[in-house]
């Protein structure tokens, strides 16, 4: 039996969430979607709040990964530490609130996913991505499927990790960048794979931030906090066709939702 598994790329402010809450059900029905991963950690610019998680969760997530701004409001920390379904990246460690792995259940099978953050040029103070996904997959339940979101900034990290997980996990994915990448595959052992899947959030905006003060950043100005920019926007993600009788992926493909 074939399950199609949706990544929804990082959710850019108010914007973005409610483009993502008008069209999420609709790209669930179209591409007979199974289970939803939806990275949330740019719902508040730089952080995710309760609120915005229930309105994910209503609009059809069934798992919301973060990345390094799982802190950037600090009153998710409580709920982390509430909600399984809500992962914060592994490799921060074990005392930050909250979990960065989880198995849930859909249909006849467990899907195991997992949230890791990357360490090159992310200013992270996190664990060895690699030695903790070694631990997460050696441990506990072996579900059919593990879904990884790679939150990472370096193609090379990422690619590197694809490479270790080939055949171990059913499906890896970047996110952070915002910006989807036209590499998706399966590599040689079964594992989908894409370095990038985009974001949801403003079309003209500089990866969803108001154009006008990302321009003044770079010119050396003070742009003060992120303003999400208006107007249209954009849901991308990808599709993995996973197989139940092998536990891996058999397509991969890019969507965008204007």
């Amino acid at each position: 039996m074939r399950y199609n598994i949706l990544a929804v790329g990082d959710v850019v402010g108010q914007n973005g969430l409610r483009h993502l809450k008008k069209h999420l059900r609709e790209v669930q029905k179209l591409y007979d979607i199974s289970f939803t991963v939806v990275n949330g950690e740019n719902a508040q610019m730089v952080g995710l709040t309760r609120e915005d998680a229930e309105v994910m969760f209503s609009a059809g997530a069934d798992v919301i990964t973060l990345g390094n701004h799982t802190f950037g409001k600090m009153s998710i920390a409580q709920f982390l530490d509430d909600c399984p379904y809500i992962l914060r990246p592994a490799n921060l460690g074990d005392r930050a609130p909250g979990r960065g792995c989880g198995v849930f259940g859909c249909g006849h099978i467990d899907i195991r996913v997992i949230n890791l953050i990357g360490r090159v040029d992310m200013k992270s103070m996190s664990d060895n991505p690699f030695k903790t996904v070694d631990r997460l997959l050696g441990s506990g339940e072996k579900p059919r499927f593990t879904l990884v979101d790679f939150h990472a900034e370096a193609t090379s990290e990422k690619l590197a990790m694809a490479y270790y997980l080939d055949g171990r996990v059913s499906a890896l994915w970047g996110t952070h960048t915002h910006v989807p990448t036209a590499d998706e595959e399966i590599f040689p052992k079964g594992t989908g794979y894409i370095s990038d899947i985009g974001m949801t959030g403003p079309v003209r905006g500089v990866l969803g931030v108001d154009p006008q003060q990302s321009v003044e950043g770079f010119l050396g100005g003070l742009p003060g906090r992120y303003r999400s920019a208006e107007g249209e926007c954009k849901l991308q993600g990808v599709v993995f066709s996973l197989d139940d009788a092998t536990g891996f992926c058999t397509s991969v493909e890019r969507i965008t939702i204007m």
